[in-house]
């Protein structure tokens, strides 16, 4: 029983590096799909799509500095699932949750495609904490 437990923990910590950089990467490509035509490839707010927009696009690199130092990590997520009732943009950012679940469902169900959502809101706030400055 304790070989089954010891291996299990040493599969653990020799994958967990391993996942993290899986996930970063995940989250990397769903920013650059997603959000850098607005917010740049950078996070600093200056994306093609930035000059046509009727309001400022903000930088996304300063969120920690802005929070004391402390990535405001709840406060992001729900921002970018945008179906918790927390308009933070005041509307003008798509809710990606909704999309993102539109296009998950019909191959999940409904109960597969919240996890899918919310893996992919995942990756992409945890991409957003890596840039922080």
């Amino acid at each position: 029983m304790i070989r089954t437990i010891l291996g299990g923990l040493a599969l653990a910590l020799f994958a967990a590096p391993w996942a993290t950089a899986q996930t970063m990467d995940a989250g990397k490509t769903e920013y650059m799909v997603a959000c850098a035509s607005c917010h740049g490839e950078s996070g600093k707010g200056q994306g093609p799509m930035a000059e046509v927009l009727s309001i400022e696009t903000p930088s996304l690199t300063g969120l920690s500095k802005a929070h004391d130092g402390k990535f405001p990590f709840q406060e992001v997520f729900m921002i970018v699932d945008g179906r918790t009732g927390v308009r933070g943009h005041g509307g003008p950012m798509p809710i990606w949750g909704e999309r993102y679940k539109a296009t998950a469902e019909p191959i999940t169900g409904p109960y597969g495609s919240e996890l899918i959502v919310r893996g992919r809101i995942l990756s992409l706030v945890l991409y957003l904490e890596s840039i922080q400055e």
